[in-house]
């Protein structure tokens, strides 16, 4: 019998914020770690577990890597995204809610639920809209996730998020919106990835980077990729590694052999997520050939202490994926 953190209610006046608000705010545990590597054979025995013991996010989690596995909302799946909801997880009941488009329902095997992905949405809205009318910027965002109203995306970015003022930029630089005065999109949406980069989200930060390295603001790019290597995202600390190493030099960095090793020996964590591997390998022998024995027995020591020191690899999927 799967355990309940927070106790589901019928009513809405009776779910307690605190149940939702330990949500956002626990950090990730081991299986979730797992899961945002994309290294999924590792993270289903860990996320059940954790999910078993009352961990809302690996509920969630769980749910989540069921339905990408099979690509289609199983019983199994959608058991732990109730289970999820019913301890007060809105993601979990904005992905119940949005069934409608799954592909089960193409098949026409979708499980039954207790409630139509309607009714779900509605409970999602009515959630969320408490939280979102006192100006919480996460909350905020998951109105626009509910009703797809591009309004509260914009409340949201304006309120600080930095997952919305992210897409905020993409759909700007997409055609979103309207500029009459020249050149003012393409402002917008750099300043929108500088808010979203500012707010420490990492995909923004690769975008933000594009934008410097094309204005041929050197300073600036060697500032930011290392922000945005520090952050664990492989791409980020995949080109910090290479470029602090001079494989290639393409940003003035001074040559650090020692620091640019550890940076893929960190990435060798993740062996073939996202299909690093090949590329790790090579760069970590073009590296070594230029180091001695005890430069490479350095790196390790320098690896293992900024593991230590920094979060965890991660690719940084959407927490509400398709």
């Amino acid at each position: 019998m799967k355990f309940f953190t927070c106790l589901f209610v019928a009513s809405l006046l009776f779910l307690s914020e605190t149940c939702l608000a330990k949500q956002q705010d626990q950090a990730p545990s081991e299986g979730v770690i797992l899961y945002n590597q994309q290294r999924f054979n590792a993270a289903f025995p860990v996320l059940e577990k954790e999910a078993l013991s009352g961990n809302v996010d690996s509920q969630y989690y769980l749910a989540e890597a069921l339905r990408k596995r099979n690509r289609y909302m199983t019983p199994e799946a959608q058991d732990w995204y109730e289970t999820a909801a019913a301890n007060g997880s809105i993601y979990a009941m904005i992905q119940l809610g949005r069934k409608d488009t799954d592909l089960c329902k193409i098949m026409e095997n979708c499980p039954a639920s207790a409630r139509t992905p309607a009714e779900w949405l509605s409970y999602a809205k009515e959630l969320t809209l408490q939280n979102a009318n006192k100006g919480d910027a996460e909350s905020l965002f998951l109105m626009y996730e509910i009703t797809l109203d591009y309004e509260w995306l914009e409340k949201s970015a304006k309120a600080g998020y930095a997952l919305a003022q992210y897409w905020m930029a993409v759909g700007e630089r997409q055609g979103r919106g309207f500029f009459f005065i020249p050149g003012k999109r393409d402002e917008s949406v750099r300043n929108w990835f500088r808010l979203s980069s500012e707010g420490g989200y990492p995909q923004a930060m690769n975008n933000y980077l594009s934008i410097l390295e094309n204005e041929g603001d050197r300073q600036a790019v060697r500032h930011w990729l290392k922000v945005a290597a520090e952050t664990g995202e492989p791409e980020a600390m995949s080109n910090y590694g290479a470029y602090i190493s001079h494989t290639p030099d393409r940003v003035g960095y001074p040559r650090d052999l020692v620091k640019g090793y550890a940076m893929f020996y960190l990435l060798k964590e993740l062996e073939d997520a996202g299909g690093i591997k090949d590329y790790v390998d090579q760069k970590i022998e073009m590296i070594a050939e230029k180091m001695t024995a005890e430069q490479i027995e350095e790196s390790k020591i320098v690896a293992k202490e900024w593991k230590a020191t920094h979060p965890p690899l991660s690719f940084f999927p959407d927490k509400l994926g398709n």
